[in-house]
């Protein structure tokens, strides 16, 4: 089975892809493997590129597995590879949630330029539960959120409801249930995308997205590179994931 399906729609114009590993929608490495190559067969003629989450969830993030500490460094670099992939091809993208969306999966919607999500989603960033940061996140958020905002929850892992999501800024639109925010995202990209030059919509997408751009181009490497040869050095760190797939509390050294 596919872990990602691609459906072009309106004559090859908007690219839609749908994590396709029901119930989790788990970022594993083969499902990011598939994404990336999936990423370089995108034409000039794309206008839009979409992703949602097959059943009632958009992720529940990267697998936690692969987050141990002989597993971090090749996680890190095909994870932090699709953000790669997505910035060189300046296509305007939209993350459409329902349900779960959290760690690696809230750092790929709100690394979209557009969110649609309906009542039931929620958002959250839980890694520093266990004992561990999200890098993306680390660098997305205190711009589109500002530093406040970021803080609580990189610091917390707490999730937010909808409403709190449209608050934070980061939400484009909120429908009631996931079938009207499948209808009104059509409805809307057919009003505000479709008539735009793909060409045109590119250099926009690459103008507004200077700083973002360049914020993790300089330093998402640098935030891996603590992840794996200070952080995963830690005994908690190692604590944390091992406590987690072990399935009972941790027991934090605080070293």
């Amino acid at each position: 089975m596919n872990k990602i399906i691609r459906e072009e729609k309106y004559n090859g114009q908007v690219v839609l892809f749908t994590l396709n590993s029901p119930k989790a929608n788990v970022l594993d490495g083969e499902m990011m493997i598939e994404l990336q190559t999936e990423l370089k067969n995108i034409d000039q003629h794309v206008k839009l590129i979409q992703f949602v989450g097959a059943g009632d969830h958009f992720s529940f993030g990267a697998s936690v597995p692969e987050h141990t500490k002989e597993n971090a460094p090749q996680m890190l670099r095909q994870f932090h590879g699709l953000f790669k992939a997505i910035m060189s091809l300046s296509v305007p993208t939209m993350a459409m949630v329902s349900g779960q969306c959290l760690g690696g999966g809230m750092e790929l919607a709100i690394a979209c330029n557009f969110l649609f999500l309906d009542k039931s989603a929620r958002m959250g960033q839980p890694e520093i539960v266990l004992g561990v940061f999200a890098p993306p996140a680390s660098l997305i958020l205190p711009i589109k959120v500002g530093q406040v905002k970021a803080d609580d929850l990189l610091l917390t892992g707490r999730s937010m409801g909808p409403e709190e999501v449209m608050d934070s800024g980061l939400g484009t639109k909120l429908s009631e249930n996931r079938e009207i925010m499948l209808q009104e995202a059509e409805v809307w990209i057919e009003k505000y995308i479709l008539p735009k030059s793909a060409s045109s919509l590119s250099y926009a997408n690459r103008a507004v997205r200077t700083q973002f751009n360049e914020t993790l181009s300089n330093k998402l490497d640098e935030l891996a590179e603590i992840y794996t040869t200070q952080l995963m050095e830690t005994y908690d760190a190692n604590e944390g994931i091992d406590s987690f797939l072990e399935k009972r509390k941790p027991n934090w050294k605080d070293s």
